[in-house]
């Protein structure tokens, strides 16, 4: 064990966050802690790091616990260049090296036993610390955060907002400690920084815990979930989507105990209302004791509210929403990206992803016209009515209530009609009285998006549109878009947002290339992976690949010609190769349907009110059911690949 919870109760001002909350963290685990914005997670931080008290429960660390806290204020001494902050998470070790520095000068005049083995102690301290390698690994994690080596003599007050909080990331995982706290650590961070956090975590040898927003993330680096609801914790074995499954089930266990003891609860009512005065007083009088006594379980209160948004109809585009013909944007004479060609169907979702300046807003200013096109063309389809959203939400008006602003888009609609959209957007009850300007960044975000698009617009552009969202809010947008009949194009850093509703891809890299790509984030993702090292982001026109079909190496450089299309070459197979696909394919093909009707009898299984009281016999069948599932979505996966191949 490295701590422990237990029966933290917290509150702020009467409003209790935390009610009996008790969980345990042991060396080597990783953690990821989710729930609603305002369920109590900094607290749960706070509480740790001696910042807050609890009101009650006790909360047990080991002796000498070392926490490494990413805190989102990043204090700095005035003075530091990039390269010596981040070293000071070395300080012991530098302070070692100082010393044997002194006693080497020492040495050259004194060769006493004392000072010789003085001098042996600390060296060998010093190795046993990583002495010989501690620079090497402050250098890899600044690289990694996302600091160039030119940056490495910037002096720390130079620095903006997110790369501070990238520096205080980097000494955080640098600084040795026993567990890791991480409150949103992929804010500030671009894909590729992202990405290698991802491999840095995979690959680190301690415990950590993650707050964040960024479900992919923790898909990546958890592998266990701990969700805080309605001021309790409850654990899940296994990372973010094994934990939207296991949490499906267990709620609809849950339910089912529920409606068990209202039932219950319901004839023993009956009865005593019936006997109390009879002959069977006793019994009633005995009952009602019992019923008194009873815990009474609460409904369980589910994050996804059920029904259809019911959008109505918008208007048709023609095929052809949008095409551009060797664009090349920037300012003035800043080229940021050149010869875009790429073109957009009716219906389909455009996801734009890069890091931090390689132009992905400004290809949306210059796709709406906000700014020029350096050369080339932008081309709209036919009968497009495009709406926009900004992340500065500038089209919110401060001073109406929530209902009120959503009539901007909606003058004839009926009350009950709007009130049901605004809930499916998370705006329950007296929400929609609230003033605009007193809704926080996420509540004015779900109204921003609600507005648009219930506007009947038939293209829509987002600028980050999950930024300041909590993970329900973005599963509500998700279910919004799915039933959207228009089409969509976004800047998004949220992968599992891409995945749910991205039909193509293009790719801003860092090197200035642009890459265009049908499909969603993870399959370009493992295609992008899969390229030679040759080809991968680079500038050279002549380079083909042997990419997935469709996917496309825009060039960057003025003057640049773009490949075009690259076609898979993977149908070019041996007759050995494709006789033990075939083979393969078979196996699958037969493997699936036996699985499937495993499935159906686990989760038959789990309808048995006999299961309710016996925990241990509904957890092992909930993992048969996790992994039966698993096993299926794996073959599913297996049987595509093997299919595309053969052609």
């Amino acid at each position: 064990m490295l701590f422990r919870l237990s029966d933290i109760t917290k509150s702020y001002g009467g409003n209790e966050i935390l009610r009996g909350v008790s969980f345990q963290i042991n060396p080597g685990e990783k953690v990821g802690l989710v729930g609603r914005n305002g369920a109590g997670k900094t607290t749960i931080f706070k509480l740790l790091t001696g910042v807050e008290s609890p009101d009650e429960g006790d909360i047990v660390k080991i002796n000498g616990l070392k926490l490494g806290l990413l805190e989102q204020h990043v204090e700095l001494e005035p003075g530091e260049t990039v390269h010596t902050a981040a070293l000071t998470a070395f300080k012991h070790i530098h302070d070692m090296e100082a010393e044997m520095r002194k006693l080497e000068k020492v040495m050259e005049t004194d060769h006493s036993d004392a000072v010789l083995e003085k001098y042996a102690d600390l060296q060998i301290a010093f190795e046993n610390a990583d002495g010989f390698s501690y620079a090497a690994k402050a250098e890899a994690v600044l690289l990694g955060v996302g600091f160039t080596r030119e940056q490495w003599t910037m002096e720390t007050q130079m620095l903006s907002g997110g790369q501070r909080n990238r520096l205080g990331m980097a000494r955080m995982l640098l600084s040795n400690s026993d567990v890791l706290l991480l409150d949103e650590p992929t804010n500030h961070l671009d894909v590729d920084a992202v990405e290698w956090l991802e491999e840095h975590l995979q690959a680190y040898d301690r415990a950590y815990v993650i707050i964040s927003h960024d479900r992919y993330f923790l898909d990546r680096t958890t592998q266990r979930i701990i969700e805080i609801e309605n001021g309790k914790a409850v654990s899940y074995k296994g990372n973010y989507s094994k934990f939207l499954v296991e949490r499906e089930l267990r709620r609809e266990q849950q339910q089912r105990e529920y409606e068990n003891q209202q039932s219950m609860i319901a004839k023993t009512e009956e009865f005593i209302r019936r006997n109390l005065e009879g002959q069977k007083t006793k019994q009633a009088k005995s009952r009602r004791t019992l019923l008194a006594r009873m815990e009474r379980l609460d409904a369980v209160q589910s994050e996804k509210h059920g029904g259809s948004f019911k959008l109505k109809d918008v208007e048709r585009t023609g095929n052809n929403v949008l095409t551009t013909e060797e664009l090349t944007i920037g300012y003035g004479e800043k080229v940021l990206a050149s010869n875009i060609s790429i073109s957009l169907h009716r219906g389909g979702t455009l996801g734009v992803i890069g890091g931090n300046g390689t132009g992905k807003t400004t290809m949306l200013k210059t796709l709406l016209g906000e700014i020029r096109e350096l050369s080339g063309r932008v081309v709209w389809g036919t009968k497009t009515n495009i709406g926009y959203y900004s992340q500065s939400l500038d089209d919110l008006h401060e001073g109406n209530e929530v209902h009120a602003e959503m009539r901007r888009v909606a003058p004839n609609v009926e009350n009950v009609e709007i009130r049901s959209f605004l809930a499916r957007f998370l705006f329950f009850g007296d929400d929609i009285f609230k003033k605009v300007k007193d809704l926080s960044g996420g509540e004015k975000g779900r109204l921003a998006l609600a507005k648009l698009i219930h506007s009947q617009k038939n293209v829509l552009v987002l600028d980050e549109p999950t930024n300041h969202l909590d993970i329900p809010a973005r599963e509500a947008l998700e279910s919004a878009l799915d039933e959207y009949p228009g089409t969509v194009i976004t800047v998004s850093h949220d992968r599992f947002f891409l995945d749910r509703i991205a039909t193509q891809m293009l790719s801003f890299e860092s090197d200035g290339s642009v890459l265009d790509f049908n499909g969603n984030y993870t399959e370009f993702h493992d295609w992008k992976k899969a390229l030679p090292p040759s080809t991968a982001g680079t500038n050279k026109s002549d380079q083909t690949t042997d990419a997935k079909p469709d996917a496309t190496l825009i060039e960057s450089e003025p003057g640049a010609v773009a490949t075009g299309s690259t076609r898979a070459t993977d149908n070019n197979l041996s007759k050995n190769q494709r006789n033990q696909l075939e083979k393969r394919v078979k196996e699958i093909e037969a493997q699936i349907p036996k699985l499937e009707a495993d499935a159906e009898k686990l989760s038959a299984q789990m309808t048995d009110p006999d299961l309710a009281s016996d925990y241990a016999r509904l957890a092992e069948i909930t993992k048969k059911l996790t992994d039966t599932e698993s096993q299926i979505k794996d073959l599913y996966s297996e049987w595509e690949q093997a299919a595309e191949q053969l052609g």
